[in-house]
């Protein structure tokens, strides 16, 4: 049975006074893996919702799988329900699949070849074993054991009830059950987050094997370029979004490209413009009826007269008409892209003998044992772990905003900024601009205007905070630490919900300038990458940055 494909035409949304979907069109057939992409608050989320029929578009249409799935941020469950309670719903398709094959093979066995019905049941019973093969139903219980335990769920007992799992687990409970079910179409949205490198690299095995069709919105390029054969970006463009074909790789040389392309024909395109509003405005002043001769146009002007006149008129005629042409159809200008201007991230401090900040035996009881740990005046660390292994945990004992047993010396007079993982603004009710310069006072907020960091389009800067896309939340949180640069910057999975593009240009800042700065990250991208030095923390694991393997330590890596 072929699968169908996923069409969408045309499609309008406008949200808050804002026409997030302008026109939007896509074509997903089976055995294409889409990525959407694009700075924070292109429409990603909302492109999804419409997509899986969550939301009605204001214009346009959808025709999809009727068992399209997706990812919801959180699952139709109520609290008490239990883990078993989603695996059932999850394999309910594929067991209704087996039943109605044994029903329909019964009643063959019972109704004569020669019999009116037998060729309708036949049929019936092929489109059903169809259906069956291609969600695997027969494998569906075994499957569903092996989901669970790829995505770290194995040891979580049937009978525990979705309240009493972290937020994570159930992120990932969604996850499992939408894989298990493998439906014809399959809507993601950042389906990494929450996920270790085990439970990452075993998604994007069973996302390829599916026969189906998958778009997801992600800012995971690692995840992007392992699973995705085609992207579709929807920041401005000159014909509208654009779709690439190949993986994230692929799309960042095209895209340059791309951009560089718009940028020429803007420009030549300007150009002719005013050569044509030139011509047509210069040209027909020459001949005006009212103009009179210049002494060297007397000579002969009575024999020629009319002849010029001809000719410049035409020229006057066509020069008007091709700019009308032009101007009717010219190409819009490019916008200018957000690009990461800030300086240094992190504030210059003198050498020394003493480092920043010293740790010697640190317990925080149920979440971290560390034996030691230093950083210096302009240390590059990166810190990886599991979920659960303490690094948000050890960067909250560095920024001093928990007590910790164990002894914890920081240099006097220390500034230290920390980019936590959830971003909340007191008052949701002010503007991003009234929230930028309340936090950094009149003068510093004069001094490093919010617009010139590249973090946040100058339409969003009076938007109120609490209409903010998480991702946008999270630039104006990096904005008002970057704006007063701290000695030592603490970022805890910085590269979440933002845009590829800033992911790249943030990560090539975090390599160059003064200060320390310590990242904790789950981005394979970023860690690939990384030049500094590394400390993985492992759950029960006592690691020790003082290089080597010990007892009970972590492997730490020096930079390249």
């Amino acid at each position: 049975m072929p699968q169908p494909a996923l069409l969408a035409h045309d499609l309008v949304r406008t949200l808050g006074g804002r026409r997030v979907l302008d026109g939007i069109s896509l074509t997903a057939a089976p055995g294409h893996r889409i990525g959407l992409i694009g700075e924070n608050g292109v429409g990603k989320s909302t492109l999804l919702r419409v997509l899986a029929g969550i939301d009605a578009p204001d214009a346009g249409s959808v025709s999809r799988p009727a068992d399209l799935g997706f990812l919801h941020q959180e699952m139709p469950y109520d609290a008490d329900s239990t883990l078993a309670t989603v695996l059932d719903e999850a394999l309910r398709e594929a067991r209704e699949d087996l039943a109605e094959l044994e029903r329909l093979g019964d009643e063959l066995a019972r109704v004569p070849q020669d019999d009116p019905g037998h060729q309708e049941l036949l049929d019936a019973y092929g489109r059903r074993l169809e259906q069956a093969q291609d969600r695997e139903s027969w494998d569906a219980d075994r499957r569903a054991a092996l989901v669970l335990d790829g995505l770290g769920l194995g040891p979580v007992g049937h009978d525990r009830t979705l309240g009493s799992l972290s937020g994570g687990q159930r992120g990932r409970l969604a996850l499992a059950a939408l894989l298990v079910r493998r439906p014809s179409a399959l809507l993601l949205d950042e389906p990494t987050n929450h996920l270790d490198d085990g439970a990452a690299a075993f998604l994007e095995e069973q996302i390829r094997a599916l026969p189906g069709t998958v778009v997801v919105a992600s800012h995971d390029r690692a995840f992007l370029d392992a699973v995705c054969t085609d992207l579709l970006d929807l920041d401005p463009a000159v014909d509208g979004p654009v779709r690439y074909g190949g993986n994230y790789t692929a799309y960042l040389g095209e895209k340059r490209a791309e951009r560089e392309r718009w940028e020429r024909r803007y420009a030549e395109e300007q150009q002719e413009l005013a050569e044509l509003r030139q011509a047509a405005g210069v040209t027909a002043h020459r001949v005006a009826p009212d103009r009179g001769r210049t002494d060297n146009e007397k000579m002969g002007y009575g024999h020629r007269a009319g002849r010029v006149q001809n000719q410049i008129s035409r020229r006057v005629r066509n020069a008007t008409r091709r700019l009308e042409e032009l101007e009717r159809a010219r190409v819009a200008e490019p916008p200018r892209p957000l690009r990461f201007a800030a300086g240094a991230l992190a504030a210059r401090v003198e050498e020394g003998p003493q480092p920043l900040v010293a740790l010697r035996d640190v317990r925080v009881p149920g979440r971290l044992a560390l034996d030691a740990l230093e950083i210096a005046a302009t240390d590059r660390l990166l810190v990886t772990g599991g979920n659960g292994a303490g690094k948000s945990t050890l960067l909250a004992v560095l920024a001093g905003r928990l007590e910790a047993e164990g002894e914890v010396c920081r240099r006097p007079r220390l500034t230290v900024g920390l980019l936590a993982q959830d971003t909340v603004f007191d008052r949701p009710d002010h503007t991003v601009r009234d929230t930028y310069e309340l936090s950094l006072g009149p003068a510093r907020s004069e001094q490093v205007p919010l617009a010139s960091l590249g973090l946040l389009h100058e339409t969003d800067l009076d938007k109120p905070v609490g209409r903010l896309s998480v991702g946008q939340r999270r630039r104006l949180a990096l904005a008002l630490l970057v704006a007063r640069p701290p000695q030592l910057l603490l970022l805890d999975e910085p590269t979440n919900h933002l845009s590829p593009r800033l992911c790249d240009e943030l990560e090539e800042a975090l390599g160059t300038g003064p200060g320390a700065i310590v990242v904790a990250s789950h981005d394979r991208w970023l860690r690939r990458r990384w030049r500094g030095r590394q400390l993985r923390l492992e759950q029960g694991v006592r690691p020790d940055v003082g290089g080597g393997r010990h007892k009970n330590a972590a492997t730490v890596r020096s930079g390249a």
